[in-house]
């Protein structure tokens, strides 16, 4: 019995695979356009499709942030069953994902290392402009995971 519902919750490679796409496209598109969007409101001076290199191997800071935003989708769709189950809905659950788990590992992990406060200070602007651009980012997740691979239904 245990070995039946282990596999039931087994998640397939090309799913994985799945997300990962989900994620390289949602940040393209959705996160980028939260970017302009927040840079127009006045919250951010970054501009969307930025082609700045980024250490170490000089790749444009958006190709960069794709790739993340790819490995990213890959927690993503790991959490995704626990999403559907979520009362408010999947779609909100999924913007809640992307505004809450990739921005509280950049206030806690990624500020420490690149030499920042924590949260980055904890700024208004900034910090609200994060959870904008990550809850747009896991709400495009949802949709081309859903779109690429479909989802389970209950």
């Amino acid at each position: 019995m245990a070995v039946a519902s282990a596999a039931a919750t087994t998640i397939k490679p090309s799913r994985i695979a799945f997300g990962f796409g989900a994620g390289v496209l949602a940040t393209l598109i959705f996160h980028e356009i939260g970017v302009e969007l927040c840079h127009l409101a006045g919250l951010t001076p970054n501009t969307a499709y930025n082609l700045a290199p980024v250490p170490p191997f000089s790749v444009p800071r958006v190709l960069s942030l794709a790739f993340w935003g790819g490995i990213w989708a890959i927690v993503f769709t790991l959490a995704e069953r626990a999403m559907t189950r979520f009362a408010a809905g999947y779609w909100i659950a999924a913007a809640a994902f992307g505004a809450i788990v990739p921005t509280v590992f950049s206030w806690l992990v990624l500020a420490p290392l690149r030499g920042q406060p924590l949260g980055y200070g904890f700024q208004l602007p900034r910090t609200l402009s994060g959870m904008i651009v990550n809850g747009l980012w896991g709400l495009g997740t949802g949709v081309f995971l859903t779109l690429l691979a479909g989802r389970r239904r209950r």
